[in-house]
């Protein structure tokens, strides 16, 4: 018979923060025109790239 495992809290949750990026991705693009879009991307891809 098997028994219950324990369930550790997670340190980090994966899916919870994902779900929070695209969120807030999301928010910001709201509204926004395809040029806008565009530069959005190039700013914060290059915010990324950098580190």
């Amino acid at each position: 018979m098997k028994t219950k495992k324990e369930i550790k809290e997670k340190e980090f949750d994966t899916v919870t923060t994902f779900r929070k990026i695209k969120e807030q991705i999301s928010n910001d693009l709201t509204g926004k025109s395809f040029e806008q879009i565009k530069e959005y991307l190039r700013v914060n891809s290059l915010k990324i790239n950098s580190n």
